[in-house]
């Protein structure tokens, strides 16, 4: 999966700076949470724990879904689509580095 745009990686990676929203997404790598389990295990007041929610969701790292039993629940998962997309980033960024480690190396090696 490649990123759309540097603003998309962007995007995510802000998301991600913060040691709280990390936390969420460490929760929720376990399994979907409603949003007090998130709270309680991420010792946020529960306004807090919205305006983290709400980076996560526009970045495209968390997703809601309301259960049919009861649309006031909100349900919190992880997509695994910023990863996959955040994986190849960061592989395709690894071949170029070793490509001009490479090109360094053959370049210092040849004495030129």
């Amino acid at each position: 999966m490649a990123l759309k745009a540097p603003a998309e990686l962007d995007r995510m990676l802000a998301a991600l700076a913060d040691p709280h929203r990390r936390r969420i997404v460490e929760l929720l790598r376990e399994r979907p949470r409603r949003a007090g389990e998130l709270a309680r295990g991420v010792g946020l007041a529960p306004p807090a724990l919205s305006r983290h929610l709400r980076a996560l969701k526009a970045s495209g790292w968390v997703e809601e879904n309301h259960p049919v039993f009861d649309a006031r629940v909100r349900i919190y998962n992880l997509r695994p689509q910023p990863m996959a997309a955040l994986k190849a980033w960061l592989e395709q960024t690894e071949r170029l580095w070793v490509e001009q480690l490479k090109a360094f190396k053959t370049h210092v090696e040849s004495g030129t």
